[in-house]
């Protein structure tokens, strides 16, 4: 059984206007869906339906396998309770509140509230240090990470998110996004509305909506490219462990067990594999020196903003270089004052918004 079956699910108003049109499809368990398309064309109609804030005109909605639409006012309010967070395009806060009591709001309508939940709840987003801290003290960046914090509060198995960064500058972007990817990764089942294709990307899988209407489905090829950026990783760390430019193939472990993958790599010029060594092309060694570079600086911010152990953050910054474009590396950067190394001591490639070295 699939975790959210979507039926037929048509969604009309009084006024005529015809928001979904016989929408059919399912979400797995631990999926990230992006949901796509013009204005109008039903994305937050959708979201607002599978969260129980409306309900479908006709079709059915199940979620965990609960009918949605033979809920009543107080069971929905109790299923949005219980089972979903929501993050918004408007952060909602409550501005004479503070940051942990915003989060600690959102306990109050579960069960009981516990400022130590919401303070660890905020500590996770990296806002530890702006408990107290009103909405108007806060960046747009900041506010909508409480909000995330506030979602993740009880512990729902979705997540549902209409346009989170619509708001936010490349910067902000690119920190609330490595939330969403940190929650994808946790198992939470995620649903995100976006016009944004770059965000639409980081999904498993895109649902475009046109007037109402399901045009497409998409599944991005994401997995094998994250692949290739982390055997070229690999190669690039041999190389700073050992001096050496190039590898006997059948002695480099990553190689031994990535053949298929080593093969396409060097198809698609990346690597040379030539008389049994491994070694990196131009376009190869171009690829991995930004594949570093994100994935270093990603590590100092996690360090440095979101208060991360150096011992495990090289984990966190797996997760998330992948989804950084390099406008948005660059900004990072900038932000973290063109750090030379990262937390370990490892030299980071500078980028063009570098001072010279």
């Amino acid at each position: 059984m699939a975790f959210v079956e979507v039926r037929n699910l048509t969604k009309s108003y009084a006024s005529g206007v015809q928001a979904l049109r016989d929408v059919t499809f399912d979400v797995k368990k631990g999926e990230w869906i992006a949901v796509m398309g013009p204005s109008g064309s039903g994305k937050s109609t959708l979201l607002n339906i599978l969260g129980c804030l409306d309900a479908p005109t006709s079709g059915a909605v199940e979620v965990e396998g609960r009918d949605l639409a033979a809920l009543g006012a107080a069971e929905r309010a109790r299923f949005r309770a219980e089972r979903v967070g929501f993050v918004f395009q408007q952060y909602h806060l409550v501005p004479y509140l503070t940051a942990v009591e915003n989060v600690m709001l959102a306990q109050y309508f579960h069960s009981l509230a516990d400022e130590n939940e919401a303070a660890e709840a905020l500590t996770r987003v990296g806002l530890g240090d702006r408990l107290l801290y009103l909405p108007s003290q806060l960046s747009g960046g900041e506010q909508q990470r409480v909000c995330v914090a506030r979602a993740l509060i009880n512990q729902p198995n979705l997540i549902l998110a209409d346009e989170p960064t619509g708001n936010l500058d490349e910067m902000n972007e690119a920190i609330v996004m490595s939330l969403f990817t940190e929650l994808h990764r946790a198992g939470h089942t995620v649903v995100v509305v976006t016009h944004d294709p770059e965000i639409g990307r980081m999904a498993e899988r895109r649902i475009e909506l046109h007037h109402g209407h399901l045009s497409e489905v998409s599944v991005f090829p994401k997995v094998e490219e994250e692949l290739i950026d982390n055997l070229l990783k690999e190669v690039w760390h041999a190389r700073e462990d050992t001096g050496a430019q190039a590898f006997e193939s059948e002695k480099f472990a990553p190689f031994v067990e990535n053949r298929a993958t080593f093969q396409l790599m060097a198809a698609e010029e990346l690597v040379r594999l030539a008389e049994g060594r491994l070694a990196f092309t131009p376009a190869g060694e171009s690829r991995a020196t930004h594949v570093i570079r994100r994935h270093r600086l990603s590590e100092r911010l996690f360090c440095e903003t979101f208060g991360i152990d150096p011992a495990v953050v090289d984990d966190h910054a797996c997760r998330v270089e992948h989804t950084l474009s390099p406008e948005v590396t660059e900004k990072l950067c900038i932000f973290l004052k063109h750090p030379r190394t990262c937390p370990h001591g490892s030299p980071i490639p500078s980028g063009t918004c570098c001072p010279p070295r």
